[in-house]
């Protein structure tokens, strides 16, 4: 990889994909693998990881109260989630040396808001800036997977079972555009982004990260 791109003592992962690719698994799993090794490791995710940005994932997600969410409104929200985050959280733990392992971040945002939802580019870019500053991830791993297999992984998750997310009920031409974006930034970004096949086990996967991860000076 080429030179770091955060401007800080820690490592920051950030996951990406689609519903169901299996990124709370892997992060698990890696969490576990750095604290083997004797490094600290803080494991949070977007929208949320501080009290006010999880009530803000709360609306993002579930809302169902009959009024429609604008996609702007959604994107602001988040951006709003996001700088509390990174601000409370992420920056903090970079400065102590940590390596951060984030369950999506700003990629998710183009993703779903701009190719999704169809949210100005140029909006999510000055959202992105605002929120994030130099805050940039070393490494982000892209977990891949055709969106007709996260449905049905998705429909047997249990954390999420019963309850309505505004997201997994999009249709299969939202998640198609997502996933297609996702790939179209890993082609611009390949030194940050690297794209993993999330259509084997679990075990595969974690061995293709740690794999990847054995070319990368954390």
């Amino acid at each position: 990889m080429n030179a770091r791109r955060c401007r800080f003592p820690g490592f920051f992962i950030t996951f990406e994909g689609p519903e169901g690719a299996g990124k709370t698994t892997q992060i698990q799993w890696l969490r576990d693998h750095f604290a083997a090794t004797g490094r600290t490791c803080l494991v949070t995710r977007e929208p949320g990881g501080t009290p006010l940005a999880e009530r803000l994932r709360g609306i993002v997600k579930h809302l169902d109260s009959g009024e429609q969410l604008q996609p702007e409104t959604e994107l602001m929200l988040i951006a709003a989630a996001r700088c509390q985050h990174v601000h409370e959280v992420i920056r903090p733990a970079l400065m102590r040396g940590e390596v951060v392992l984030c369950d999506r971040f700003y990629d998710s945002t183009a993703a779903y808001q701009g190719a999704g939802r169809g949210v100005s580019g140029t909006l999510i870019e000055i959202m992105r800036k605002a929120a994030v500053g130099d805050c940039t991830p070393d490494l982000t791993i892209l977990l891949d997977l055709p969106p007709e297999v996260g449905f049905k992984r998705t429909r047997n998750r249990l954390e999420t079972a019963g309850k309505f997310d505004r997201f997994e009920a999009e249709q299969l031409a939202f998640h198609t555009r997502v996933r297609q974006e996702f790939l179209a930034i890993a082609e611009r970004e390949p030194e940050r982004v690297r794209v993993v096949a999330a259509d084997r086990t679990p075990e595969e996967v974690f061995a293709a990260i740690r794999s990847l991860l054995n070319h990368v000076e954390i």
